[in-house]
Protein backbone atom coordinates (compact mmCIF):
# COMPACT_ATOMS: atom_id res chain seq x y z
CA UNK A 1 0.00 0.00 0.00
CA UNK A 2 3.01 2.69 1.04
CA UNK A 3 4.27 1.30 -1.84
CA UNK A 4 1.32 2.34 -4.28
CA UNK A 5 1.03 6.01 -2.62
CA UNK A 6 4.32 6.66 -3.35
CA UNK A 7 3.93 5.88 -6.89
CA UNK A 8 0.72 8.14 -6.85
CA UNK A 9 1.93 11.14 -5.04
CA UNK A 10 4.98 10.25 -8.00
CA UNK A 11 2.61 10.95 -10.75
CA UNK A 12 1.27 14.26 -9.26
CA UNK A 13 4.92 15.42 -8.56
CA UNK A 14 5.87 14.93 -12.16
CA UNK A 15 2.54 16.77 -13.70
CA UNK A 16 3.40 19.83 -11.22
CA UNK A 17 7.06 19.75 -12.56
CA UNK A 18 5.78 19.69 -15.86
CA UNK A 19 3.73 22.54 -15.32
CA UNK A 20 6.32 24.63 -13.30
CA UNK A 21 8.53 25.23 -16.20
CA UNK A 22 12.13 26.51 -16.85
CA UNK A 23 12.25 29.86 -17.31
CA UNK A 24 14.56 30.79 -20.10
CA UNK A 25 14.32 34.93 -19.56
CA UNK A 26 12.00 37.38 -18.36
CA UNK A 27 9.41 36.97 -20.40
CA UNK A 28 10.42 32.74 -21.89
CA UNK A 29 9.84 29.74 -20.90
CA UNK A 30 10.36 26.63 -21.48
CA UNK A 31 8.10 23.14 -20.77
CA UNK A 32 8.02 20.15 -21.74
CA UNK A 33 5.07 17.55 -22.24
CA UNK A 34 3.66 14.04 -21.32
CA UNK A 35 2.55 11.82 -24.23
CA UNK A 36 -1.58 10.68 -23.08
CA UNK A 37 -1.60 8.02 -25.84
CA UNK A 38 -2.98 11.00 -28.43
CA UNK A 39 0.22 11.46 -29.94
CA UNK A 40 -0.67 15.09 -29.78
CA UNK A 41 0.00 17.72 -26.61
CA UNK A 42 -3.27 17.20 -24.28
CA UNK A 43 -4.99 20.53 -24.54
CA UNK A 44 -4.66 21.21 -20.35
CA UNK A 45 -1.77 20.50 -20.57
CA UNK A 46 -1.11 23.63 -22.90
CA UNK A 47 -3.46 25.58 -21.00
CA UNK A 48 -2.27 24.83 -17.79
CA UNK A 49 1.39 25.46 -18.58
CA UNK A 50 0.84 28.98 -20.62
CA UNK A 51 -1.07 30.50 -17.42
CA UNK A 52 1.95 28.94 -15.11
CA UNK A 53 4.06 31.42 -17.37
CA UNK A 54 1.74 34.34 -17.26
CA UNK A 55 1.52 33.88 -13.43
CA UNK A 56 4.96 34.05 -12.92
CA UNK A 57 5.42 37.48 -14.01
CA UNK A 58 2.42 38.74 -12.11
CA UNK A 59 2.94 39.83 -8.55
CA UNK A 60 1.75 37.13 -5.82
CA UNK A 61 -1.16 38.64 -4.55
CA UNK A 62 -3.10 39.27 -7.59
CA UNK A 63 -4.57 35.92 -8.20
CA UNK A 64 -6.19 34.88 -12.00
CA UNK A 65 -9.91 35.47 -12.33
CA UNK A 66 -10.32 34.82 -16.03
CA UNK A 67 -8.24 33.02 -18.95
CA UNK A 68 -9.58 33.06 -22.51
CA UNK A 69 -7.14 30.51 -25.09
CA UNK A 70 -7.45 29.26 -28.68
CA UNK A 71 -5.65 26.14 -29.72
CA UNK A 72 -4.50 26.93 -32.97
CA UNK A 73 -1.97 24.33 -34.21
CA UNK A 74 -1.74 20.27 -32.36
CA UNK A 75 1.17 20.56 -30.32
CA UNK A 76 4.25 18.24 -30.64
CA UNK A 77 4.68 15.53 -27.78
CA UNK A 78 8.54 14.77 -28.82
CA UNK A 79 9.34 18.33 -28.79
CA UNK A 80 9.73 21.68 -25.95
CA UNK A 81 7.15 24.12 -25.91
CA UNK A 82 8.17 27.76 -26.04
CA UNK A 83 6.02 29.87 -23.87
CA UNK A 84 6.29 33.47 -24.77
CA UNK A 85 5.13 35.99 -22.00
CA UNK A 86 3.72 39.52 -23.11
CA UNK A 87 2.91 42.07 -20.59
CA UNK A 88 0.18 44.06 -21.92
CA UNK A 89 -0.94 45.59 -18.80
CA UNK A 90 0.07 46.44 -15.04
CA UNK A 91 -2.77 48.47 -13.83
CA UNK A 92 -4.05 49.46 -10.18
CA UNK A 93 -6.21 46.70 -9.70
CA UNK A 94 -5.86 44.46 -12.73
CA UNK A 95 -2.74 42.66 -14.38
CA UNK A 96 -3.33 41.62 -17.93
CA UNK A 97 -1.27 38.92 -19.91
CA UNK A 98 -0.59 37.37 -23.35
CA UNK A 99 0.72 34.21 -23.68
CA UNK A 100 1.73 32.50 -27.44
CA UNK A 101 2.88 29.30 -27.14
CA UNK A 102 5.40 27.73 -29.95
CA UNK A 103 6.69 25.11 -31.57
CA UNK A 104 8.89 25.13 -34.53
CA UNK A 105 8.67 28.72 -35.15
CA UNK A 106 5.04 28.43 -34.93
CA UNK A 107 2.50 29.37 -32.76
CA UNK A 108 0.03 26.65 -31.04
CA UNK A 109 -1.73 27.82 -28.65
CA UNK A 110 -2.75 31.54 -27.55
CA UNK A 111 -3.58 32.71 -24.18
CA UNK A 112 -5.09 35.79 -22.91
CA UNK A 113 -5.64 35.67 -18.76
CA UNK A 114 -6.69 38.65 -16.15
CA UNK A 115 -5.06 38.83 -12.79
CA UNK A 116 -6.94 40.70 -9.88
CA UNK A 117 -5.82 41.66 -6.77
CA UNK A 118 -8.50 40.58 -3.51
CA UNK A 119 -11.48 43.11 -2.88
CA UNK A 120 -14.61 42.92 -1.43
CA UNK A 121 -17.88 43.54 -3.36
CA UNK A 122 -21.28 41.72 -3.75
CA UNK A 123 -21.83 37.92 -3.58
CA UNK A 124 -24.06 35.50 -5.30
CA UNK A 125 -23.91 32.06 -7.26
CA UNK A 126 -25.85 29.23 -8.85
CA UNK A 127 -26.98 26.91 -6.03
CA UNK A 128 -24.67 22.96 -6.49
CA UNK A 129 -27.10 20.28 -7.34
CA UNK A 130 -27.51 17.32 -5.76
CA UNK A 131 -24.78 14.42 -6.50
CA UNK A 132 -24.01 11.37 -4.56
CA UNK A 133 -20.45 11.30 -2.43
CA UNK A 134 -17.12 10.41 -4.98
CA UNK A 135 -16.46 7.91 -3.09
CA UNK A 136 -19.04 5.38 -3.67
CA UNK A 137 -18.20 6.14 -7.62
CA UNK A 138 -16.33 3.78 -9.70
CA UNK A 139 -13.20 5.95 -10.33
CA UNK A 140 -12.65 6.11 -14.54
CA UNK A 141 -9.58 3.71 -14.55
CA UNK A 142 -11.88 0.74 -12.88
CA UNK A 143 -14.45 1.54 -15.39
CA UNK A 144 -12.16 1.45 -18.33
CA UNK A 145 -10.11 -1.60 -16.55
CA UNK A 146 -14.18 -3.50 -17.09
CA UNK A 147 -13.41 -3.35 -20.88
CA UNK A 148 -10.57 -3.74 -20.95
CA UNK A 149 -10.63 -6.98 -23.46
CA UNK A 150 -12.09 -4.37 -26.04
CA UNK A 151 -10.10 -2.28 -25.47
CA UNK A 152 -7.27 -1.32 -28.13
CA UNK A 153 -3.86 -1.63 -26.71
CA UNK A 154 -2.98 2.32 -27.21
CA UNK A 155 -6.43 3.30 -25.54
CA UNK A 156 -5.83 0.33 -22.93
CA UNK A 157 -2.54 2.01 -21.42
CA UNK A 158 -4.15 5.82 -21.17
CA UNK A 159 -7.12 4.56 -19.82
CA UNK A 160 -5.93 2.87 -16.96
CA UNK A 161 -2.22 4.12 -15.85
CA UNK A 162 -1.96 6.31 -13.05
CA UNK A 163 -2.99 9.71 -13.18
CA UNK A 164 -1.85 12.75 -10.70
CA UNK A 165 -5.92 13.75 -11.15
CA UNK A 166 -8.71 11.22 -9.92
CA UNK A 167 -12.00 10.99 -11.94
CA UNK A 168 -15.30 9.68 -10.65
CA UNK A 169 -18.07 10.33 -13.14
CA UNK A 170 -21.59 10.70 -11.84
CA UNK A 171 -24.12 8.07 -13.79
CA UNK A 172 -21.38 6.72 -16.32
CA UNK A 173 -22.59 4.81 -18.72
CA UNK A 174 -21.38 1.31 -18.28
CA UNK A 175 -20.78 0.86 -22.48
CA UNK A 176 -17.77 2.43 -23.28
CA UNK A 177 -18.72 1.47 -27.31
CA UNK A 178 -22.31 1.89 -27.71
CA UNK A 179 -23.72 4.32 -25.24
CA UNK A 180 -27.29 4.73 -24.96
CA UNK A 181 -28.35 8.29 -26.38
CA UNK A 182 -28.64 10.51 -22.92
CA UNK A 183 -29.26 14.67 -22.49
CA UNK A 184 -26.04 16.78 -22.92
CA UNK A 185 -25.14 16.84 -19.43
CA UNK A 186 -22.76 15.09 -17.35
CA UNK A 187 -21.04 15.16 -13.28
CA UNK A 188 -17.84 14.39 -12.49
CA UNK A 189 -15.75 14.30 -9.19
CA UNK A 190 -12.62 15.54 -9.65
CA UNK A 191 -9.17 16.12 -7.04
CA UNK A 192 -5.47 15.76 -7.36
CA UNK A 193 -4.72 12.20 -5.58
CA UNK A 194 -2.06 13.55 -2.90
CA UNK A 195 -1.30 16.98 -1.03
CA UNK A 196 -0.59 19.45 -3.05
CA UNK A 197 1.26 23.14 -0.97
CA UNK A 198 -0.68 26.12 -0.22
CA UNK A 199 0.13 28.33 -3.50
CA UNK A 200 -3.09 29.84 -4.77
CA UNK A 201 -1.00 29.62 -8.29
CA UNK A 202 -0.43 25.97 -8.24
CA UNK A 203 -4.31 25.12 -7.00
CA UNK A 204 -5.53 27.50 -10.07
CA UNK A 205 -3.30 26.20 -13.17
CA UNK A 206 -4.23 22.14 -12.07
CA UNK A 207 -7.94 23.18 -12.25
CA UNK A 208 -7.24 24.97 -15.41
CA UNK A 209 -5.32 21.82 -16.75
CA UNK A 210 -8.49 19.10 -15.59
CA UNK A 211 -11.07 21.28 -17.14
CA UNK A 212 -10.47 20.04 -20.36
CA UNK A 213 -10.79 16.44 -18.88
CA UNK A 214 -14.29 15.06 -20.56
CA UNK A 215 -15.73 18.53 -21.22
CA UNK A 216 -16.11 19.00 -24.91
CA UNK A 217 -17.07 15.33 -25.18
CA UNK A 218 -20.19 16.32 -23.09
CA UNK A 219 -21.85 17.66 -27.20
CA UNK A 220 -21.76 13.64 -28.14
CA UNK A 221 -23.92 12.33 -25.21
CA UNK A 222 -26.96 12.83 -27.32
CA UNK A 223 -25.43 11.03 -30.30
CA UNK A 224 -24.87 7.74 -28.62
CA UNK A 225 -21.33 7.87 -29.83
CA UNK A 226 -17.78 8.43 -28.00
CA UNK A 227 -13.68 8.85 -28.30
CA UNK A 228 -13.80 5.37 -28.83
CA UNK A 229 -16.47 4.87 -32.04
CA UNK A 230 -14.47 4.39 -35.10
CA UNK A 231 -14.21 7.86 -37.44
CA UNK A 232 -14.65 10.02 -34.72
CA UNK A 233 -11.98 13.59 -34.53
CA UNK A 234 -12.36 15.14 -31.38
CA UNK A 235 -10.16 18.29 -30.91
CA UNK A 236 -10.52 21.38 -28.42
CA UNK A 237 -10.72 24.74 -30.39
CA UNK A 238 -10.93 27.39 -27.44
CA UNK A 239 -11.37 27.21 -24.10
CA UNK A 240 -12.49 29.84 -21.64
CA UNK A 241 -12.50 30.32 -17.52
CA UNK A 242 -13.07 32.15 -14.85
CA UNK A 243 -12.43 31.65 -11.44
CA UNK A 244 -14.50 32.69 -8.94
CA UNK A 245 -13.12 32.08 -5.46
CA UNK A 246 -10.07 30.04 -4.76
CA UNK A 247 -10.14 26.82 -4.63
CA UNK A 248 -7.92 23.58 -3.63
CA UNK A 249 -7.72 20.88 -5.97
CA UNK A 250 -6.74 18.31 -3.96
CA UNK A 251 -9.73 18.36 -2.34
CA UNK A 252 -13.13 17.01 -3.93
CA UNK A 253 -14.35 19.63 -7.01
CA UNK A 254 -17.63 18.85 -8.33
CA UNK A 255 -17.18 19.45 -12.24
CA UNK A 256 -20.88 20.05 -13.84
CA UNK A 257 -20.92 20.02 -17.45
CA UNK A 258 -23.31 20.85 -20.24
CA UNK A 259 -23.39 21.08 -23.83
CA UNK A 260 -26.49 23.71 -25.15
CA UNK A 261 -25.75 23.12 -29.10
CA UNK A 262 -23.51 21.05 -31.76
CA UNK A 263 -23.70 22.26 -35.39
CA UNK A 264 -21.01 22.45 -38.19
CA UNK A 265 -18.77 19.97 -36.89
CA UNK A 266 -18.81 21.76 -33.73
CA UNK A 267 -19.90 21.58 -30.29
CA UNK A 268 -20.24 23.55 -27.46
CA UNK A 269 -19.83 23.00 -23.81
CA UNK A 270 -20.25 24.82 -20.19
CA UNK A 271 -18.99 23.74 -16.82
CA UNK A 272 -19.64 24.91 -13.65
CA UNK A 273 -16.76 23.59 -10.82
CA UNK A 274 -18.25 23.44 -7.14
CA UNK A 275 -16.88 22.56 -4.16
CA UNK A 276 -17.45 20.20 -1.76
CA UNK A 277 -19.06 22.52 0.36
CA UNK A 278 -20.74 24.05 -2.22
CA UNK A 279 -19.17 27.02 -3.14
CA UNK A 280 -19.52 27.81 -6.79
CA UNK A 281 -15.06 28.15 -7.67
CA UNK A 282 -15.19 28.48 -11.97
CA UNK A 283 -16.89 28.37 -14.79
CA UNK A 284 -15.78 27.12 -18.18
CA UNK A 285 -17.10 27.04 -21.72
CA UNK A 286 -15.31 25.55 -24.65
CA UNK A 287 -16.02 24.43 -28.15
CA UNK A 288 -14.54 21.78 -29.63
CA UNK A 289 -14.06 20.07 -33.62
CA UNK A 290 -16.74 16.93 -33.59
CA UNK A 291 -16.50 15.13 -36.47
CA UNK A 292 -17.65 11.37 -37.51
CA UNK A 293 -15.72 10.47 -40.82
Amino acid sequence: MLGSLTAMAAVLDDLVKLLALERIEENLFRGQSQDLGWGTVFGGQVLGQALSAAAQTVPTERHVHSLHAYFLRPGDVTKPIIYDVDRIRDGTSFTTRRVVAIQNGKAIFNLAASFQKEEPGFEHQETMPEAPPPEGLKTEQERFAAAAARLPKFALERATAERPIELREVEADEDLFHPAKHPPRRMVWLRAIAPLSDDPALHAYLLAYASDFSFVTTALLPHGVTWLTPGMQIASIDHVMWFHRPARIDDWLLYVMDSPAAHGARGLARGLVFAKDGRLVASTAQEGLIRKR
